[in-house]
């Protein structure tokens, strides 16, 4: 992968990212509150994704996902404890929500997964600013430069 391919897989993972934070909040707002911490759940991993890029590193499983994510970037010191720590609590909380059928979120538990998940986020944005990965134009949407 070239510079710039490495740029442009970013930007998809990210718009994908924001893709399922828009979907998460509909399916919130029509009571589907565990598909809607399914998709946080998502939205955070493609973030992870396109962090992992910045080091080529395309994980084969979730798992390995969290894995990479600890081992590169939170044991180093790039990015704090907690990004992984939520990441891995919305992994969990993902299987929950889609195979355990007596496992029901609350709206309430949706706000709050929402903004640890927001939060993360943003950190890894940072970092990827930081880098000069990205660009960020109003909206927080990827810039195609």
């Amino acid at each position: 992968m070239t510079g710039e391919n490495i740029r442009e897989n970013i930007r998809d993972e990210i718009l994908k990212a924001a893709n399922l934070l828009a979907a998460a909040d509909l399916l919130a707002e029509n009571g589907f509150i565990n598909d809607a911490v399914s998709r946080l759940y998502y939205y955070l991993f493609y973030y992870v994704k396109a962090l992992l890029l910045t080091e080529s590193m395309q994980p084969k499983t979730h798992e390995g996902t969290l894995r990479l994510l600890g081992m590169h970037f939170v044991n180093k010191g790039l990015l704090q404890r907690n990004i992984s720590l939520i990441f891995s609590k919305l992994m969990k909380y993902r299987q929950d929500a889609d195979y355990n059928p007596s496992f029901f979120f609350t709206e309430s538990d949706f706000k709050e997964l929402r903004e640890e998940a927001v939060q993360a986020a943003f950190e890894v944005q940072e970092f990827l600013k930081r880098r000069g990965y990205i660009k960020l134009q109003k909206g927080n949407d990827p810039e195609k430069e």
